[in-house]
């Protein structure tokens, strides 16, 4: 077995440094099928049965069955899908992934996310939106919220204050309504008086 600062060969299987002791990283057999090196550059899709890390340059929409890992030299001009991915350099485009999905300090996301479970590390760049529901392939509603004890809602509150405006029309209306029926009954008894 060798092992270097980049990873370890054992029994002619290539593992990165630091998916040793990941095991949501592996394939079923636990060997990482394909490498796209740091200088390579593929000019158009990509796709894997198995798991894979990409160091180099993707030009389109990458497919993984298994694993993804983007190095922080790796950068995909496409859609990402994968069963779970670790991100470290850049993805262009939307990213769905049905286990975990993790970005790292180095990385940089311009797309929107799916997954089931999100690891954002502070120093990441993320541009787009994340929906968390892919596990159940439908948007979850939330519940009303129902106001605080002693608290009213904005709607009760603007229905309480139209009805006190008319309720205080209507009481002008009839204060001058009468006023206008008194008025008009002393006139007659002045006339009356004359």
């Amino acid at each position: 077995m060798g092992q270097t600062k980049f990873g370890t060969c054992k029994d002619g299987a290539w593992k990165p440094a630091g998916c040793e002791r990941n095991d949501s990283m592996k394939n079923k057999d636990g060997k990482l099928t394909s490498i796209v090196g740091k200088d390579a550059v593929v000019g158009g899709n990509f796709s894997t049965p198995g798991c894979a890390r990409i160091d180099g340059v993707v030009e389109g929409s990458a497919r993984v069955a298994g694993s993804l890992i983007v190095g922080s030299t790796g950068r995909i001009e496409g859609d990402v899908e994968a069963d779970s991915i670790i991100i470290g350099g850049e993805i262009n485009g939307d990213v769905t992934v049905q286990g975990k999905a993790e970005l790292t300090a180095t990385a940089r996301v311009i797309g929107d996310i799916r997954t089931s479970l999100i690891v954002i590390d502070e120093k990441a760049v993320f541009q787009g939106k994340c929906d968390m529901n892919i596990a159940t392939g439908k948007t979850k509603k939330r519940p009303a919220k129902s106001p605080k004890a002693g608290r009213k809602s904005a709607k009760a509150a603007l229905q309480e204050a139209l009805l006190e405006v008319s309720e205080e029309k209507r009481a002008e209306e009839a204060a001058t309504t009468s006023g206008d029926a008194n008025a008009a009954e002393k006139k007659d008894r002045t006339d009356d008086m004359a």
